[in-house]
């Protein structure tokens, strides 16, 4: 949830400040924010945004729940506002190629907390041995065969500016599923333009190719690099291509 204008608490006659937290929440909501399904920042995270109380946004979010607008299970609140789930382009998709899987075919995705794949380092300019945020993507056929996998790793700017990844740090042990298949939106809703570059190259004595993406801001600091082994019969594409930042 990144502010780009101070929130303005003005008094207004008759109306608690936990209601005028709930509703710019739900005006925040409805720009897409925070999409349908997507899961709230936790309620401190929350306080710090509107600068008030846990106990203020505990009391809005309340409200919001009772109106139908959040839905609350053991992986925290959620916004269940009507509308199509953000989808973001094919040629855009992260992880690089996950789109492109069969509808018979097998996938799965980690995160972890460890010290980026060697060449990533040198790419995202850390330390060779900083541990960062990896993101990992294999998927099989339903045959078995192996289809494509790809490692991404994050730069440190991408984990300061974005707070979306930033709150994958705690939870990334490689045990649970990755839910990073909005990472370019979260980037671009945190106001980065992001430029990506792809190339593809064969993979010596193998049938597969290889797709590397850099992708870097407006300032030209690196937010991440992908590394894609696929099939060669799969179809691929080299393209260069700038996605501007939210407005």
């Amino acid at each position: 949830m990144a502010r780009t204008t101070p929130h303005d608490h003005s008094p207004t006659e008759g109306e608690p400040l936990y209601r005028r937290i709930a509703t710019e929440l739900l005006g925040e909501l409805r720009v897409g924010n925070i999409p349908p399904g997507e899961r709230l920042p936790g309620e401190r995270r929350l306080a710090e945004h509107f600068e008030v109380s846990r106990e203020t946004v505990r009391q809005a979010l309340q409200v919001l729940r009772r109106d139908g607008l959040l839905a609350t299970d053991r992986r925290g609140s959620h916004a269940t506002l009507p509308g199509p789930p953000v989808e973001t382009p094919a040629a855009s998709g992260f992880p690089l190629g996950a789109r492109c899987a069969g509808r018979d075919a097998a996938a799965r995705a980690t995160v972890t907390w460890e010290a980026p794949p060697p060449g990533h380092a040198e790419v995202l300019g850390v330390a060779p041995a900083r541990p960062t945020l990896v993101h990992r993507y294999w998927s099989a056929s339903a045959d078995g065969r192996e289809l494509r996998t790809a490692v991404t790793s994050f730069s440190a700017v991408a984990l300061a500016e974005v707070e979306e990844l930033g709150r994958y740090r705690d939870r990334a042990d490689g045990t649970g599923a990755a839910e990073l298949r909005r990472a370019y939106d979260w980037m671009r809703r945190a106001g980065l333009t992001l430029h990506h570059r792809d190339t593809i190259t064969p993979v010596a004595g193998t049938p597969s190719v290889r797709v590397t993406r850099r992708v870097h801001d407006q300032y030209a600091r690196p937010l991440e690099i992908t590394e894609l082994v696929m099939d060669a019969q799969e179809d691929a594409l080299v393209y260069e291509f700038t996605v501007p930042a939210a407005r």
